[in-house]
């Protein structure tokens, strides 16, 4: 290997770059063979790079099939619909059609005309790749010509490597642990970070698990409005308090906190999803007038965690039966169900009522 290659950039690290262009309205190019594409965030773009794309070939806007139910658009996709921009196509119009806010104001964006026929590989990638970035999963996808040229310092991925990639198991490295004085007990706080520039996760280990025994474990989604602000729309920060006091009387046991804002969301489309559920939709429908499914969380990267800890056993505090399973499916066995029932008030109660319901949840 040459020190050239050497020096280049790995495929986790290139996804992370396309992340950042993505968000920051910078188009990622997509490769496949002979095959390119450009790829734009639907909520970033621009008035002048749309006009630029709309130069090298016809864009086509990328949403998913939750979103095109909510537009009566055809999803021939299935998972997504391959919108055909109409003529004179703005960025108002595309952050409309990705974007519900408005929707009850303005119902009547169509009709749309969705793609039947020609691959949706590319279109799905930049689903996908919107959905990482935290954006509106809709993206602005155009093919190009073989004679197109492409700019050098664009960022350019392989599709199915980057497929792969999006879809895999977070491959993460512990960082550096140092002790933190908390009231359950002494504690060690532990850094994980993912190789493909994701948000960094926390394991917070308190007292002296014993590694050949089930540790009690709670597996806690970042919830910057419960657990910071005290919200007391949802019960996230009640259920934080109440785990450590549960694992600080048993002695010993393991927080993991993971970056998972909004059940994976993140906290702008978190914020998307509080806006309509003040319009009268409850958190799933919210999230599908969105373009997201009901939870978008990898409860992988909690038995990956658990697993580089030495834990291969668990007691999970938890009222979600999905993370028991996820756990058991990667290789951490759950011997036990622990409840986590806390925080419930009446400004959350239809919010609790609604996990309960449609997605599962034992309350």
């Amino acid at each position: 290997m040459t020190h050239a290659n050497a020096l280049a950039p790995s495929l986790a690290e290139r996804l992370a770059r396309a992340r950042t262009d993505m968000r920051s309205g910078v188009p990622v190019c997509l490769v496949e063979g002979a095959r390119r594409a450009l790829v734009l965030s639907a909520e970033s773009v621009g008035a002048e790079r749309l006009g630029a794309l709309a130069g090298l070939g016809e864009p086509i806007l990328a949403i998913t099939g939750w979103r095109a139910e909510t537009l009566k658009a055809r999803a021939y996709d299935g998972d997504i619909a391959r919108v055909k921009l109409p003529s004179g196509a703005t960025p108002a119009w595309i952050r409309a059609v990705a974007d519900p806010a408005d929707d009850l104001e303005s119902p009547m964006k169509g009709p749309f005309h969705t793609l039947r026929d020609g691959a949706a590989d590319m279109a799905r990638a930049g689903v996908l790749l919107a959905k990482s970035a935290h954006l509106l999963p809709a993206a602005l996808v155009v093919e190009l010509a073989p004679f197109v040229d492409i700019p050098g310092d664009i960022t350019c991925l392989d599709l199915p490597g980057a497929a792969a990639a999006l879809g895999a198991n977070p491959v993460l490295a512990r960082i550096v642990s140092g002790r933190v004085p908390l009231a359950p007990g002494r504690s060690q706080v532990q850094i994980f970070r993912p190789e493909d520039g994701g948000e960094e996760h926390y394991a917070v280990e308190i007292g002296a698990p014993d590694r050949s025994a089930p540790v009690l474990v709670r597996l806690h989604s970042a919830c910057f409005t419960g657990d910071v602000l005290g919200s007391l729309k949802c019960d996230c920060g009640a259920q934080l308090d109440t785990a450590l006091t549960m694992i600080g009387a048993e002695g010993a046991g393991v927080l993991l906190y993971l970056n998972q804002e909004g059940r994976g969301i993140g906290l702008a489309n978190k914020m998307r999803a509080y806006a309509l559920q003040d319009q009268g939709f409850d958190t799933v429908e919210a999230n599908h007038r969105l373009g997201f499914e009901d939870d978008e969380r990898d409860f992988r990267i909690g038995a990956t965690i658990l697993k580089s800890m030495g834990f291969a056993s668990a007691r999970l505090m938890t009222n979600n039966p999905a993370k028991v399973g996820m756990l058991e499916a990667h290789g951490v066995s759950v011997v036990e169900r622990v409840p986590l029932k806390a925080g419930r008030g009446p400004l959350n109660e239809a919010y609790l009522d609604t996990k309960a319901r449609k997605s599962g949840h034992i309350l």
